[in-house]
């Protein structure tokens, strides 16, 4: 099948990427730059990853998100939360209707060069905070993308029932070289080590036994998860 990816330059997208190249043909990567404060680094992990795949990388400016749009993620909002990533304070790094933005952007470029698929990376533990990470909204949009496309264009979750330490696993077994990969909200010189996402970068890779070549700024204990309300 060929399928259009959707790669921030994450490890979890990047993963998707390397997935998408031994399961179908990578017809194109799409990557958002929406005003997120990491975007400037995230996005050249990307075309880096999509030129080693040989793919087609096209970059969507969505200007209006940072400024219409409220989240601490953005270059228009607060700080970025520190602590674990399923606190509820990670709430406030939700982009409101991110995911339905970018998948209908991309679905309408995915029919347009004719690819019958569309990758996203959303795995089992962003269901917590993020809603459009869900399974119900997955599946109403798979829905939708089918519905509204005349190639019935087919929304692929492969690691919708994975863990990140499972993504970190499936991308060591790919070859994905994770130095070529960006997690921190923060967007600074080095991954912080204490936003939500350092914090979930690292243990991922601690519960999947591959070693984590990314370099922290803080690299002391992690928060632990919080009890269920």
């Amino acid at each position: 099948m060929n399928v259009v990816v959707l790669c921030s330059g994450g490890m979890d997208s990047v993963v998707a990427l390397h997935w998408a190249r031994h399961e179908h043909v990578v017809a194109a990567v799409v990557s958002f730059d929406y005003g997120a404060k990491h975007n400037h680094r995230e996005i050249p992990c990307a075309a880096e990853q999509a030129a080693v795949v040989g793919a087609r990388h096209e970059i969507v400016k969505l200007d209006f998100v940072d400024r219409l749009f409220d989240s601490a993620l953005l270059k228009s909002g607060g700080e970025i939360p520190e602590g674990h990533y399923e606190a509820s304070t990670m709430k406030q790094t939700v982009v409101p209707f991110r995911n339905a933005i970018m998948l209908a952007i991309a679905t309408g470029f995915a029919e347009s060069i004719n690819a019958e698929g569309l990758v996203i990376a959303a795995h089992g533990g962003d269901h917590a905070i993020y809603p459009d990470c869900r399974e119900d909204f997955m599946r109403a949009m798979g829905e939708t993308m089918k519905l509204g496309t005349y190639a019935g264009v087919k929304l692929l979750r492969p690691f919708i029932a994975m863990t990140k330490a499972d993504i970190a696993a499936a991308g060591a077994k790919l070859g994905v070289d994770f130095s070529q990969t960006w997690s921190c909200y923060k967007g600074g010189a080095v991954h912080c080590g204490k936003c939500g996402t350092c914090v979930e970068r690292r243990e991922a890779f601690a519960l999947s036994g591959v070693v984590d070549p990314t370099d922290y700024a803080s690299s002391e204990t992690l928060p632990e998860k919080p009890k269920a309300s």
